[in-house]
């Protein structure tokens, strides 16, 4: 295994001082012409490249920011990491993407890895219901952003988008369609916005006179399809199965919807179905998918732009003053065929 080439190597391959590498790196206007082109020369020849991790400990400043969501299978969160790298890059930052799968555990292992990092800060859409992981690495120290999420006890910046509002649209909807009788496919019940999606929900129908027993909830282990595809089975079920489900994210939904395909059940006239988030598959579904768009490009664009204004260094170079602020975006229903029945 090759070793790799540091600053002394190529010292001693110009035979001149690691200051005067240092300069020729770093300040090279201060190192007289051919001394310097004598520097470069040995940096092509042995391959050096520069330690970014050294040179970050030194300034104690990172050029990385951390960005931990729930799942990057779900291209509502790859659409988030566009946003946020966008905004990062103009910056003149990288960023780190990482998976915590839903899981506390593996949450609070990269949260771990972006302390030992020194990251400059981390956008994180939290999986540990508890706020225990959260509360543990606000020791470092590291400012952070919540993404799609506003935790409760917390005062950190935070992108959101108004869940309650986004589950009333979908309800809403369904029940102006004719439907009386609403399954919730909702996912794992201690994700907040699964608890605030219910809650609109619950409104909408309230608005129409119908009581909470009309919503029937069918909760998933996962946000994924085959979480869903398993949802529509127990759909299929039940004796008094409802005429439309409202589901968590397109994910859930696109399950449904094939659970729905294999039983020959048909969308819309049979089952009406409404998802959340409006991924990109939602509109190529073989049933065209109604859903409820949130401006995820938007919220990780903005959520970095938050971080960094708040590890902006000031004139002085310590720190600016900064605000913590909470900025909660609007969704919007869009309209397609998997919820357009002729009731």
């Amino acid at each position: 295994m090759a070793q790799s080439v540091g600053i002394k190597d190529v010292a001693r391959a110009a035979g001149v001082s690691v200051g005067t590498v240092s300069n020729v790196i770093n300040r090279p206007d201060t190192v007289a012409t051919e001394t310097r082109a004598r520097v470069l020369s040995a940096i092509d020849r042995l391959g050096y490249v520069r330690s970014e991790s050294a040179r970050q400990l030194r300034a104690g400043r990172s050029r990385i920011m951390g960005l931990l969501v729930l799942d990057m299978g779900n291209p509502f969160f790859v659409d988030v990491a566009r946003g946020a790298e966008r905004a990062a890059r103009q910056a003149g930052l990288g960023v780190m993407v990482c998976n915590s799968a839903e899981s506390a555990g593996e949450e609070a292992e990269y949260l771990s890895l972006f302390a030992e990092q020194r990251v400059r800060g981390v956008l994180l859409t939290p999986a540990d219901a508890t706020g225990r992981n959260i509360a543990a690495f606000r020791r470092h120290g590291i400012p952070f952003v919540l993404v799609d999420r506003v935790s409760e006890g917390t005062t950190e910046c935070s992108v959101s988008v108004d869940d309650v509002a986004g589950g009333a649209l979908a309800v809403r909807h369904l029940v102006d369609a004719g439907h009386r009788s609403v399954a919730y496919v909702s996912g794992p019940p201690g994700l907040t916005q699964i608890r605030d999606r219910r809650t609109g929900a619950l409104s909408a129908l309230a608005e129409a006179g119908l009581g909470p027993e009309c919503l029937r909830e069918l909760p998933t282990e996962r946000l994924d399809v085959a979480a869903g595809r398993d949802a529509g089975a127990r759909l299929l079920g039940l004796a008094d199965r409802p005429t439309a489900v409202f589901c968590a994210n397109d994910l859930l939904a696109l399950g449904v919807l094939q659970a729905m395909y294999a039983a020959g059940v048909n969308v819309p006239d049979d089952l009406a179905i409404v998802g959340y988030d409006d991924i990109e598959f939602a509109a190529a579904a073989a049933v065209p998918l109604t859903s409820v768009r949130q401006p995820a490009v938007t919220m990780g664009a903005l959520a970095a732009d938050m971080l960094l204004e708040e590890t902006e260094e000031g004139p002085g170079g310590g720190a600016r003053p900064h605000e913590h602020r909470r900025v909660v975006l609007q969704p919007e229903l869009v309209v397609r065929r998997s919820s357009l029945s002729s009731r």
